[in-house]
């Protein structure tokens, strides 16, 4: 090949390298099904009977000229009947199932079913006395007897449990349970058949086979070992080795999402390559046969698929390794694409739903674009003077983006701009930290030395993973909002494939390479040089920590500011905090113990020096109080109780303690979330841009107390009370006579927060209102037309109504 060839010629080369033959048989299971899926059972018989008739006519003509798709024609032809046959009555039994009926009625069942993955949590972020963390999970099951009322419903079909995690989080694929609840139709087009909602603990327990439990006496050895790692590495660890990500921090998980590397925490092809291929290597050392090799390595195949757990990402890499091993085994190297139509053939006919999985889609696509661009796309680049190694770092990543980024952005509404680049800069480490996760997986429970040392091993890429999806989330413009569905996958496409073609062309890449080099020449040196945030001598920021509160309050020295509250969890106070430029926080202010108000405490610490913690009379509930006592003692913080009257002061900023008054003689156990919120610690701080009301959740009681006992409530800028509920009194309104009001909200939240009546009451004493969830982070600062509010990536402007 020449090494200057157009990459039109490159891509071309590529296509024509490769064995076509099963691709048609493939696309026939592959869309047939899923037309079926969308449709009905008949589109897919339908599609079959046509893909016989097609492959059988095709095939006479093809016999005469002794052509060499005679092979292809009669793959095409088992397949069609296939699918026009199991296939197409597997989906049509799953219509007709008699407990899709019963769901859509939304009777009560009590089912008897077999688990057949391991559950996966359902995590949520922390608000009012409920704490952070999982409290449901879904569990994907099969049907063996069900009930509803007193009629015993015929159905053998798929469902899916929707449980309280206690009790319901050990189960194990394999394992018969009964449950109980209410009926609901399943969503999607898979094979599901109902979802059951189930009250209480699971019931009727059936053992687990012997293999699950050694599987999960692995993973939890795992988890153990890697106790001896920090915190956030203890957790993708796990995830990394073999997808079990119930230990992940929730932020974590966010990062790899919004930097495009969460595909590295679900068990997928790169997981069996990086196994197989360790084992491959290491018997090509010792010199053992190819033959012998493969049968190595498929042992250890099986043995991984059992490890990681039956879930649908793990059998598809599964059956595409098992396929590229056989290939190994026959001396057919060269047969990357019929391996891969091969597979998904083979895996569409024995589960049918998996042709509508948006993971089976992306992982088909993704090794599609490994085949059939990256070879020729580095190849080019070494032809233009790029290290092999670098050439195929970038390549990689590059087609994979390529290949998913239109399903990615119809199915999420989002594209990463940033996935190539972090997934270039992850790769190096990836295999590494996997080897020695699943050594130490398998060494841990007979050797547990050997098994902490190599999970040690595994600390530095963890780490370097971490720090990777940490700066490409923070990246400016690292997540770009896009229509959703077909629309947005299709355009999605579209630029794709005129970009691809305006490279191919020598005049368009110079017009791209000078309008790439404009963009950087105008836009970076002007947020490098005038960020538009924050803005100059801003006073307040009303942090966007999503469903919660966190307020910064600068002092007169930069990087230099007071906290009230950290919002629901770990993450947003502390990129607010980040970019506003604040390292040292001599006072974080807790208004009162509720969750969202509480969750972000450990992150505030992180990278920043911090002077004391500082809490009302309130310990209710008691398990935050324990924990905010436990992060403060941990990290040698004191822990301070605020009273009425009592007044703080650094340079360009007083804080004076208004509240609580309201008083309650209930013990700490007897406190409900009403009584929570009136015992928030109230607030006046006095700032460069006017007196500023911190006002905590306190509802329609303790604003009355306030007013009662006589406190001077007047403020120029109000944070306005539980998130703007209706349980703000217009006469509590009055009496502050706020110029600008900050509501901190989350976007989408199911509470009704801001209430419509409380919005218009603040619009009728005459403030403008902000909101966190449409403005995301909102500063308060005076400039010379007066007080302002600054949107950020907004002009700054006066208060807007």
């Amino acid at each position: 090949m020449n090494p200057s060839a157009d990459p039109s010629e490159v891509d071309t080369a590529s296509w024509r390298g490769q064995n076509l033959r099963l691709v048609p048989a493939a696309a026939t299971a592959w869309l047939g099904t899923l037309s079926g899926l969308l449709g009905g059972w008949w589109i897919t018989m339908l599609c079959g009977a046509a893909a016989v008739v097609l492959a059988i006519t095709a095939g006479v003509r093809a016999r005469r000229t002794a052509s060499r798709w005679v092979a292809g024609l009669g793959a095409l032809a088992v397949l069609g009947v296939l699918t026009a046959g199991p296939v197409a009555l597997r989906i049509r039994a799953a219509e007709q199932d008699d407990l899709r009926a019963a769901a859509a009625r939304g009777v009560e069942a009590t089912a008897r079913v077999v688990v057949t993955e391991r559950p996966r949590p359902v995590r949520g972020a922390g608000y009012a006395d409920r704490r952070a963390g999982t409290r449901l999970v879904v569990v994907a099951a099969a049907v063996d007897a069900a009930v509803t009322g007193e009629r015993v419903v015929d159905s053998a079909g798929r469902i899916l449990l929707l449980a309280p995690a206690e009790g319901w989080t050990d189960l194990l694929p394999g394992q018969q349970v009964t449950a109980s609840g209410r009926l609901a139709p399943a969503k999607g087009v898979e094979l599901t058949v109902a979802v059951l909602s189930v009250r209480g603990p699971p019931s009727a327990l059936g053992p687990a086979p012997w293999w699950q439990r050694a599987a999960e006496s692995l993973r939890t050895g795992l988890r153990d070992l890697c106790a001896v790692l920090p915190e956030e590495q203890a957790g993708l660890v796990p995830g990394l080795v073999v997808g079990d990500t119930s230990t992940l921090s929730p932020r974590v998980e966010s990062e790899f999402t919004d930097s495009g590397m969460s595909h590295l925490m679900a068990v997928s092809g790169g997981n069996v390559a990086i196994v197989c291929g360790s084992i491959l290597l290491l018997l090509r050392v010792l010199r053992v046969g190819p033959r012998t090799s493969a049968a190595a390595a498929a042992a250890g195949l099986a043995g991984f698929v059992v490890l990681a757990g039956p879930a649908p990402s793990v059998l598809r890499a599964g059956v595409m390794g098992a396929v590229g091993l056989l290939a190994l085994a026959l001396g057919r190297r060269g047969s990357a694409l019929p391996a891969l139509a091969f597979a998904v053939a083979g895996l569409v006919v024995a589960d049918p739903a998996m042709a509508a999985d948006f993971g089976f889609a992306l992982s088909v696509l993704a090794t599609a674009g490994l085949v059939l661009l990256a070879p020729r796309w580095a190849e080019w680049l070494v032809g233009r003077g790029v290290p092999a190694g670098y050439a195929e770092g970038l390549a990689i990543p590059l087609a994979a983006f390529v290949m998913t980024a239109p399903v990615i952005a119809g199915m999420a509404g989002s594209v990463s701009l940033v996935s190539v680049v972090t997934n270039v800069l992850a790769a190096p480490v990836v295999a590494p930290a996997t080897v020695f996760g699943v050594l130490a997986t398998v060494i841990g429970p007979w050797w547990p030395p050997a098994g902490r040392l190599l999970v040690r091993l595994t600390e530095p890429e963890a780490s370097w993973l971490i720090t990777v999806a940490r700066h490409g989330a923070r990246a400016p413009g690292a997540v770009v909002a896009w229509p959703d569905g077909w629309w947005g996958g299709l355009l999605v496409a579209g630029l794709l494939a005129v970009l691809l073609v305006a490279i191919r062309l020598r005049y368009a890449r110079i017009l791209l390479a000078v309008a790439l080099a404009a963009g950087l020449l105008v836009f970076v040196p002007v947020r490098a040089l005038a960020p538009a945030w924050p803005p100059a001598s801003w006073s307040a920021v009303a942090c966007d920590v999503g469903q919660g509160d966190a307020v910064v309050l600068a002092t007169g020295e930069p990087g230099r500011a007071v906290l009230v509250d950290t919002g629901p969890e770990p993450g947003p106070v502390d990129e607010c905090l980040r970019r506003l430029d604040v390292d040292r926080v001599p006072l974080i202010v807790l208004s009162h113990l509720h969750a969202d108000h509480i969750g972000g405490l450990e992150s505030v610490f992180e990278g920043r020096s911090v002077g004391a913690v500082a809490v009302g009379p309130g310990r209710a509930p008691a398990w935050a109080w324990q924990q905010v006592a436990d992060e403060t003692a941990r990290r040698g913080v004191p822990l301070l109780e605020l009273s009425i009257g009592q007044r703080l002061d650094w340079p360009g900023l007083s804080l004076d303690v208004l509240g609580p008054r309201y008083v309650t003689r209930r013990s700490v156990r007897e406190q409900d979330g009403t009584v929570i919120n009136n015992g928030s610690v109230v607030l006046r701080a006095g700032t460069a841009a006017g007196r500023l009301l911190l006002t905590g959740d306190v509802e329609l009681a303790a604003q009355a107390d306030l007013m009662a006992e006589g406190a001077d409530l007047r403020a120029e800028i109000l944070k306005v009370p539980h998130h703007g509920s209706r349980y703000t009194a217009p006469d509590f309104l009055n009496a502050v006579a706020p110029r600008a009001a900050l509501v901190s909200v989350g976007a989408g939240n199911t509470y009704g927060h801001p209430n419509k009546s409380t919005l218009d009451n603040l619009v009728a004493v005459g403030a403008s209102v902000a909101r966190t969830d449409t403005d995301g982070d909102t500063a308060v600062l005076l400039d010379a037309r007066g007080l302002a509010l600054v949107r950020r990536g907004e002009p700054r402007g006066p208060p807007r109504s």
